[in-house]
């Protein structure tokens, strides 16, 4: 059985958590407070630490899933959490002020998980704001990071199905890249 370590990636507020949760064949182990920030985003809660969940996908391959904290101040567990992951669902709210930036700021962020095994990016509540589009946000990834190939998918993370189809694309790029070898690596 291959396992996998995914890192749930973006703003407060874009559905880290829910993704985990709809996704999980665990009890998720979540790290909840009330919200300090509710000017920022209008929600309760908010993960301080971290979010875990696990599921087994195909009966072979276990996949570890953390959440992290969307707040830079919380950076710290950021770094403690990407050395073991191997790539990362990046969530991204539309109805943000500037969801695109937000967006390339996490992949830079988050850059080594990109080469190490692969970045699919979320865009969530495109049903309350339908703009920008999903090719804004490729077009905006292709401008600014024209040697990374990025999938961009709209997503529901309450759905655990379509959260399903957004994870067995990241776990078919991970282990595509280790088959194969990474993308732009010269070849002998």
């Amino acid at each position: 059985m291959a396992e996998h370590v995914i890192l749930f990636t973006g703003p407060m507020g874009a559905g880290k958590t829910t993704a985990i949760r709809s996704l999980s064949e665990t009890e998720v182990i979540s790290t909840e407070a009330n919200n300090s920030e509710r000017d920022v985003v209008d929600k309760p809660t908010t993960t301080v630490a971290l979010d875990y969940g696990e599921i087994v996908l195909d009966t072979e391959d276990k996949i570890r899933m953390y959440g992290i904290p969307g707040q830079k101040r919380f950076d710290f567990m950021w770094n403690i959490l990407k050395q073991r992951a191997e790539g990362m669902i990046l969530l991204v709210n539309n109805d943000a002020a500037d969801p695109i930036s937000e967006m390339l700021s996490f992949i830079e962020e988050f850059r080594e998980l990109y080469d190490k095994g692969g970045v699919v990016v979320g865009v969530s509540r495109s049903d309350i704001s339908p703009e920008p589009s999903v090719k804004d946000y490729a077009d905006a990834l292709e401008k600014v990071h024209p040697d990374m190939a990025v999938p961009v998918f709209t997503v529901d993370p309450r759905d655990g199905d379509h959260m399903q189809m957004v994870l067995l694309s990241l776990i078919v790029s991970i282990e595509a890249r280790a088959e194969f070898g990474h993308a732009g690596e010269a070849q002998v």
